[in-house]
């Protein structure tokens, strides 16, 4: 994981020296918004918009969750990196980018910025009509895709309804810093007590959502919203590549009966088990992390069947809308 420096790539991993071995996420930088008024300058235009993934990546899946979800493959197009990280960080295979021609992500960061600074991350939504990017910040690009659209031919449906935006918003804060960014913080740390204090977080949250799901069907009540599908890309991740290499071992996602029935559901979810490409997660964890696995050796196992039977229709029938 390199970044740029004005507009230069360097090879440089996270500094975690100077955060008593704690691994710090750097905040994205590129803000912008789809609207469906375009007030924002990016109307919601189909074929506009271009946006740049890895299936490894779980903030990049967010966003592909959403294109499914949404049906906006016809709208926005795609480019998949390489799952392997080397030198030149996220790369993209001959031809993979039909839009800017390009093989490195820091091309599209620099075609963007040429004297940007910082870390060179998927997701990234450009515009091909200003050609520059729109938005690198997943949380951010969700919700474009969840409302902007609409108007624009977009399937139906609202992961984020106001009557639930407060506790959504609650819910998605201890989820992303114990959980979603917890696994990293337990991944990254290169101090002992960096580590303790992430991998107890991060279990306390578990065991907190293991009993939430046990009694009501989705994360925040009765109805599938953003919370669950920024739970989703952690859970998917969690045996094949979390709980080994990041050294969140525990407990197995299978140990947990709620939050395992809870994963495979939204797997099963139409248009959700091809964004879940677990080749692509295992290649890049354990060859792209050359600090936690120098020899890069990929594991064969576990194997982690989403397709088993999950139950929780019977248990929480669905209330008509």
């Amino acid at each position: 994981m390199g970044l740029l420096v004005d507009g230069i790539w360097r090879q440089d991993w996270y500094d975690t020296e100077t955060s008593g071995g704690r691994f710090v996420r750097p905040p994205t930088r590129f803000r912008g918004r789809i609207t469906a008024d375009g007030s924002s300058g990016f109307p919601a235009e189909p074929g506009r918009y271009h946006l740049y993934v890895s299936y490894a990546c779980p903030w990049a899946h967010r966003t592909l969750i959403f294109r499914a979800l949404k049906g906006l493959a016809d709208k926005v197009s795609v480019s998949v990196a390489e799952p392997l990280m080397g030198r030149d960080g996220w790369t993209l295979a001959e031809g993979a980018d039909p839009v800017m021609g390009a093989r490195f992500l820091y091309d599209v960061y620099r075609a963007a910025d040429r004297t940007y600074t910082g870390r060179v991350t998927v997701p990234v939504l450009w515009d091909k009509q200003t050609g520059t990017i729109v938005s690198n910040e997943s949380a951010d690009i969700i919700r474009m895709f969840n409302s902007a659209f609409d108007a624009a031919g977009a399937a139906p449906g609202d992961y984020y309804p106001e009557p639930l935006r407060a506790e959504i918003d609650a819910l998605n804060a201890r989820i992303y810093d114990t959980v979603n960014n917890g696994v990293y913080r337990a991944g990254f740390a290169t101090r002992q007590e960096a580590y303790d204090e992430a991998v107890t977080a991060l279990f306390e949250s578990l065991d907190w959502l293991e009993d939430r799901l046990s009694r009501q069907r989705y994360v925040a009540g009765d109805r599938l919203t953003e919370a669950d599908w920024r739970l989703f890309t952690t859970l998917a991740r969690f045996d094949a590549v979390y709980h080994g290499h990041f050294k969140c071992n525990l407990k197995r996602l299978v140990d947990y009966p709620s939050l395992w029935a809870f994963a495979r559901e939204l797997y099963q979810v139409p248009g959700v088990a091809a964004t879940v490409r677990l080749d692509h997660i295992k290649a890049h964890y354990y060859g792209s992390h050359s600090t936690i696995n120098p020899t890069g050796i990929v594991p064969k196992g576990p194997l982690v069947d989403f397709t088993q039977p999950h139950g929780r229709d019977m248990l929480f029938p669905v209330v008509s809308r």
